[in-house]
């Protein structure tokens, strides 16, 4: 199969991103096992919240991002295949290195100190519900999972529908992006209440509409490239815009803040998040080259594996960027995030070499 080149920069993209959101969270956590946020959360300074604002803030696209990119490829299932054969060709790639992945962040900590026997032995024993205690990036794995299960379900549907029926979908997933909002502002909306949190919109809510999204961009949407270029361009800066300000403006420093109340605007699935992050895509689609740098493909072929092990260099760049070297935010947190995602690649191409790495890395 030919690569889609823009597909690869995205990549590529969406995974420094990653690096950039956990690298800002040493700059907000209120404490706890790691540096990184957890239900509570506690800017420093004024330098902290604007750069923790931006640097975060911009990077909250990179969850949605990795979902266009799969849909993109994988939406809908080809016709001639089964549920079955799908299902065994997506997870036989994603699940082995993600249970690997459970296990060494369950185990390996335990090295340095990290986290305590009992800890450890607790997280080994919750592998099959939910991820260990020093994985929290590991949560994506479970809506990607829910994504390809759905898959064999959606396929159908979206190799007959029109282009206006899946904009009505994307219509109401955007409109279904706006109730974290009418939550705070106007309190339960449209059936919710304290025994159903099934809203109206439950069923075209979450990652889901981002899928669709994707086929539509790729079946349906004609422009010509310098239309989705100013199109983009006024999604992302809107939408990054709003993404950035909706932290900014809460984020008062010296002061203990919820975490999710003070997210609310770096939900995924926010009305924001969604304008940044097809604004974003449409960018992406307007990269012409017919085939890219080797290290590109390279980079976009090792980035699963580049994700998965993140975690354990982003602690040690933290221990260097911020508490040796004492650098200001503004450096530290770019900093932080390029020396984890270099040394991720580095060790992501080692393990490349060994024989059964797809086992290890994707």
């Amino acid at each position: 199969m030919k690569r889609i080149v823009f597909l690869d920069y995205l990549r590529i993209f969406a995974c420094f991103l990653v690096m950039v959101v956990h690298a800002s969270e040493n700059f907000y956590g209120a404490g706890g096992e790691s540096d990184l946020v957890g239900p509570q959360a506690y800017l420093a300074s004024e330098a902290d919240r604007l750069w923790v604002s931006l640097y975060d803030g911009f990077s909250r696209m990179s969850v949605p991002l990795f979902i266009i990119v799969s849909a993109y490829l994988l939406v809908p299932m080809r016709e001639e295949q089964t549920s079955w054969q799908y299902l065994k060709r997506r997870f036989t790639r994603i699940l082995p290195p993600f249970f690997v992945f459970m296990i060494l962040y369950s185990t390996l900590p335990l090295l340095w100190g990290q986290i305590s026997g009992e800890t450890s032995a607790r997280d080994l024993s919750r592998i099959l519900l939910n991820f260990p205690t020093l994985a929290g990036h590991l949560w994506f794995m479970y809506p990607l999972v829910s994504i390809y299960l759905f898959t064999p379900v959606i396929s159908p549907w979206l190799r007959k529908a029109t282009p206006k029926e899946e904009l009505c979908f994307i219509g109401l997933f955007v409109l279904s992006t706006c109730i974290p909002y009418l939550n705070r502002w106007c309190g339960e909306v449209w059936g919710q209440c304290f025994w159903n949190e099934y809203h109206m919109l439950w069923y075209f809510s979450g990652y889901l509409g981002y899928t669709v999204m994707a086929h539509y961009i790729r079946v349906h949407l004609k422009w010509s490239r310098s239309t989705r270029f100013g199109v983009g361009l006024a999604l992302a800066v809107v939408g990054l815009a709003l993404t950035i300000y909706s932290f900014y403006v809460q984020a008062v420093p010296g002061k203990v803040h919820v975490t999710p109340v003070l997210e609310i605007g770096w939900a995924m699935c926010t009305i924001n998040c969604v304008m940044a992050t097809a604004g974003t895509f449409l960018l992406f689609t307007c990269i012409r080259s017919e085939k890219a740098p080797g290290f590109v493909t390279e980079m976009s072929k090792l980035s699963y594996g580049v994700y998965l092990m993140h975690m354990f260099w982003l602690g040690l760049w933290v221990s260097v960027f911020k508490s040796a070297l004492e650098l200001p935010t503004v450096s530290a947190i770019p900093c932080i995030a390029m020396a984890t995602f270099v040394s991720c690649f580095i060790t992501a191409k080692v393990i490349s070499y060994i024989s059964g790495s797809k086992w290890i890395i994707g």
